[in-house]
């Protein structure tokens, strides 16, 4: 916990605030503390959705921006994951993002499950719509970059976000996802004294995000030879959706199998594997996951959730917003830096940080990221980057539900 104060500090606005650390070119990720509206967080996890809106003239401009500031049309894709915390907030911070910039006349969202191909489509409909810029979460490292192309061909800015692609032209901005699994891995693998049993966890086969974290796993389980991962060293995948981690975590309590591990390394959906072991009335394992609001209530509640050590790692959904802000930027002709050492061109890299619920010291933490009431409980708490969100993090809920 030593690391903490040089990665995080503390913010006061009526409250305090915890900074993640981010890249050299980014910023860093933070909560604020200000009273926030109490509607739900998120959207209706509908099927599909294709929401225009008239982003910069529902709310005023950001501090400092011109009245008279060019105006642009923005596309957003985000194709899985409806439902899923992380996917909802993210769209939402974008909208916030668009709306505090004042320069964003129309922020069209397609926000649907589909797979690379229904992705690449909805792109195309971004493209035929008349949008500047395209800011989405890819479904695929690769599959989209055609579509990519087709978007430069028209003068079109395009901006991956949360995972990265391979297209040469387009800017990718995500959380350091090989760093979030190591982080909780060695984490978890130092809790069980170096040797023991793990349930590995996984989101969505073939995302980008999900490989880089298998990659970060296996980085850290080739220096624990005495670790054991079940159902085998590839894990098992929840598809970062609720419902199916509680019956993917059910069936493993049923089988037995839950009996026979240490340690559970998860990936975002910590919460409803807690839940499910609460409800079995089995005794908790050593957790290692995402800074997701539900997952670290459990951590802080001694009452209902005794004997549970986990630890939190940050994945600030806020590249949502961040991404609008750099999808600006290209557009408006400024010059971007890329972070030093990242794996792709042109990608801004997002650091994150550990916090345990082991300490005092970790659990004030904690208890300090908790600084937005009203957040839906599936959503990561670290709701904007110093440097790429201007929006105030109060006024994202209400932005979730259309206000």
């Amino acid at each position: 916990m030593k690391e903490l104060g040089k990665a995080r500090g503390l913010v006061a606005i009526g409250a305090i605030a915890i900074l993640a650390a981010a890249c050299s070119s980014g910023g860093t990720a933070t909560t604020a503390p200000t009273t926030a509206p109490t509607a739900a967080a998120s959207e209706p996890a509908s099927a599909a959705a294709s929401e225009p809106a008239s982003a910069g003239a529902s709310a005023p401009a950001s501090e400092g921006a011109s009245a008279a500031a060019k105006q642009w049309k923005i596309g957003y894709s985000n194709g899985g994951g409806v439902g899923n915390g992380f996917r909802e907030e993210q769209v939402c911070t974008a909208k916030a993002q668009a709306a505090a910039s004042g320069q964003v006349s129309d922020l069209t969202v397609k926000h649907r499950n589909t797979d690379a191909a229904g992705q690449a489509s909805d792109i195309r409909d971004l493209i035929a719509a008349g949008v500047d810029a395209i800011v989405f979460n890819p479904n695929d490292p690769e599959a989209l970059n055609p579509a990519l192309q087709e978007a430069k061909a028209q003068g079109i800015k395009t901006v991956s976000v949360d995972a990265y692609v391979t297209d040469p032209d387009t800017w990718n901005l995500y959380n350091n996802q090989v760093k979030y699994a190591e982080l909780g891995a060695k984490w978890l693998f130092d809790q069980l004294g170096g040797s023991g049993t793990v349930w590995y966890t996984r989101g969505i086969a073939g995302n980008p995000a999900d490989s880089d974290r298998d990659k970060g796993f296996k980085n850290v389980l080739a220096q624990y030879p005495n670790i054991k991962v079940v159902p085998n060293n590839d894990g098992v995948f929840t598809k970062w959706d609720p419902a199916t981690a509680t019956q993917v975590t059910n069936d493993f309590i049923s089988s037995g199998q839950y009996d026979k591990i240490n340690g559970i390394w998860a990936s975002g959906m910590g919460k409803q594997i807690v839940d499910a072991i609460k409800a079995a009335n089995k005794p908790f394992v050593p957790i290692a996951d995402a800074d997701v609001g539900g997952f670290v209530s459990q951590m802080l509640d001694t009452t209902n959730f005794p004997g549970l050590k986990g630890a939190a790692v940050t994945n600030t959904a806020a590249v949502g917003g961040a991404g609008v802000t750099l999808a600006l930027k290209l557009l408006n002709g400024e010059t971007v830096t890329p972070s030093e050492g990242a794996p792709q061109a042109n990608t801004v890299l997002l650091d994150p940080v550990l916090v345990d619920n082991l300490t005092p010291e970790g659990q004030a933490q904690l208890k300090a990221w908790q600084s937005v009431p009203g957040m839906d409980p599936l959503w990561p708490l670290s709701l904007s980057i110093d440097g790429w969100t201007t929006y105030d993090p109060n006024t994202v809920p209400a932005t979730c539900k259309g206000a």
